[in-house]
């Protein structure tokens, strides 16, 4: 038995300008409660340019809440979104499918906004959030799609076409690329370049911060949780070019005893507006006020669980619907320029085509137009 909740409508409201100030802590805070309005059906301030309706699936096993836009008869793209992110995070891009007759779904994924938060652990596998989008896909009528995913969003949207190829006309991997034995530690690792991370030094290279959700969970996240407003802020930054090629930040938290070093804690730091709606920026930082870091980190901890569901798939994990892989020119972690990182997927992936923005990671809110247009000339070079 399944329920769909009334739905509520969530306006578009437009980004700060270029030139203007950042926002206070204090401002993203009132801007929650506003926010909060708007998700519980409340006036909206502004004319939207777009509305995405808010529903829910609920099943014996899981809730899922998510986004919808345009023609309920158009063709099927779902958006997935990654760490540590929202359905909200596709604003743009479903604004721009939805206006072009496509109906546009994005869930709050696992653990994530209002979809179910289990306590263990081991409950945040691939197996179990592909299982929840198998759930939801069926729901909304179960004719192939196209899915779009990033950063952990990408690696549930291939380990879906991977296990239920029927599900898909075709995927597109944002940020992160496709990894036939899934993106895990022993699947990363090995692909390091060690020119930037002598082994001796960096021995996970980027990939430290992974290591250390598996060594320090409880500090790792409570890092995070200390100030949820200023960490969401330092870790939704715009790509800097200077950074590729030298070591990541993110390749020396253990060394620093965590995220955040000594201090265990962001330090102050106002949200980039050119990334994130002010509005919905609220909506994110409530949602994490509310459930804290803990349930979306725990998709990090199960790695012997992913890798033996990776080896189940059909066809040793070679996808021949098409795939695009969107890269960020910036993106330090996971770049594919210059390094082995996208040869698993280069070996996979039979129908592949690659392109790249003037991006860091966060490329759904920093390349929002680019994005749109990447997928959209994708779509109609493949006829899907």
């Amino acid at each position: 038995m399944t329920k769909i909740q009334n739905p509520a409508i969530i306006p578009h409201q437009p980004l700060i300008s270029q030139g203007g100030s950042l926002p206070s802590r204090r401002s993203v805070l009132l801007g929650m409660s506003a926010a909060a309005a708007v998700l519980s059906g409340g006036a909206a301030w502004g004319a939207p340019l777009a509305t995405l309706a808010s529903r829910s699936l609920s099943t014996s096993r899981h809730t899922t809440h998510y986004l919808v836009s345009g023609p309920a008869d158009g063709p099927l793209i779902i958006f997935l979104h990654g760490w540590p992110e929202l359905s909200l995070i596709w604003r743009a891009q479903m604004d721009a499918f939805a206006a072009e007759g496509w109906r546009c779904v994005a869930p709050d994924m696992r653990g994530y906004g209002a979809s179910s938060a289990p306590a263990s652990s081991d409950a945040y596998t691939l197996e179990a959030i592909v299982a929840d989008m198998a759930e939801l896909h069926d729901h909304l009528g179960g004719k192939p799609a196209i899915w779009v995913g990033h950063d952990w969003g990408s690696v549930v949207a291939g380990e879906l076409v991977a296990h239920q190829p029927q599900r898909s006309r075709g995927a597109v991997l944002v940020s992160v690329p496709y990894f036939p034995e899934t993106n895990a530690l022993p699947t990363l690792v090995p692909l390091v370049d060690r020119t930037i991370y002598p082994s001796d030094t960096f021995p996970d290279g980027q990939w430290d911060y992974y290591r250390y959700y598996t060594t320090h969970f409880e500090s790792a996240v409570a890092d995070l949780d200390a100030d949820k407003v200023a960490s969401l802020g330092s870790i939704y930054r715009r790509g800097d070019p200077a950074s590729i090629g030298k070591p990541s930040p993110n390749a020396m938290v253990t060394q620093k005893g965590g995220r955040f070093g000594a201090a265990h804690r962001a330090p102050p730091t106002p949200p980039d507006p050119a990334l994130w709606p002010a509005a919905d920026f609220a909506v994110l930082v409530k949602t994490f006020e509310a459930h804290g870091f803990r349930a979306p980190c725990a998709w990090y901890l199960n790695d012997d669980a992913n890798v033996a569901y990776a080896r189940r798939s059909e066809n040793g994990g070679r996808i021949s619907q098409p795939v695009l892989f969107v890269n960020g020119d910036f993106d330090a972690i996971n770049t594919i320029h210059g390094n082995r990182s996208s040869d698993p997927m280069r070996a996979a992936c039979v129908n592949l085509s690659v392109t790249s923005l003037r991006g860091a990671h966060w490329l759904p809110v920093e390349c929002k137009v680019e994005l749109a247009q990447a997928i959209r000339a994708w779509i109609q070079s493949k006829k899907l």
